[in-house]
């Protein structure tokens, strides 16, 4: 699986430790607890109980065991090659739309985008287990405005033309219809210097 949703606090926190964060992303490829050691420099008792934290954690999969010498040598991996950390995990102090009263403001964006976050990564788990896909829409694009004027025309005029799609396409009534959110959000692009 390329994304697994990290949703439980014991797994966030087994994970976090800054040489498990390096052995999961060397496991994105199968290897053994020797193998991994001499990628990173690091003896591999070290390396073997990192993995056992992680295994413990269900962050890692056995691929193979291997005879190597009087030695079996267990060929791992990890689970997925990205994670996400819910942020739900915060509890009350996860960032939530619906206690941000400035709409405009990057605090609702944010609480928007991890809003999005988290939904859209729970439906690929569960897609994943069905053996489906998470039917998705995605656009990012960059726009460079001339004026504070001209960026309020634009999103009053975006903001017209979704009004207008939503009102032709949106039908409550027909069965076996599906929801969708739309998140449209804008910040100002990042420069080298930030």
């Amino acid at each position: 699986m390329p994304l697994e949703l990290v949703d439980r606090s014991a797994s966030a926190a087994a994970m976090l430790h800054p040489m498990r964060l390096r052995i999961l992303d060397a496991l994105r490829e199968p290897g053994s607890a020797s193998a991994v050691a001499r990628q990173l420099g690091v003896p591999r008792q070290k390396v073997n109980y990192h993995l056992r934290e992680l295994e413990k954690a269900g962050f890692l999969e056995e691929v193979e065991q291997r005879r190597a010498g009087n030695c079996i040598e267990r060929i791992v991996r990890a689970k997925a090659t990205h994670y996400l950390i819910d942020p739900q995990l915060l509890g009350a102090l996860a960032a939530d739309g619906t206690s941000v009263e400035d709409r405009f403001s990057s605090t609702y964006l944010i609480a928007l985008a991890a809003g999005a976050i988290r939904d859209v990564a729970a439906l690929q788990q569960k897609a994943a287990k069905a053996r489906k896909r998470v039917p998705t829409f995605a656009l990012q694009t960059d726009i460079r405005f001339a004026s504070a004027e001209e960026r309020a025309e634009f999103t009053n005029a975006l903001a017209n033309a979704v009004a207008r799609l939503v009102a032709k396409y949106h039908d409550a009534e027909t069965p076996g219809g599906r929801s969708f959110r739309f998140v449209i959000g804008a910040y100002p692009a990042r420069t080298k210097e930030d």
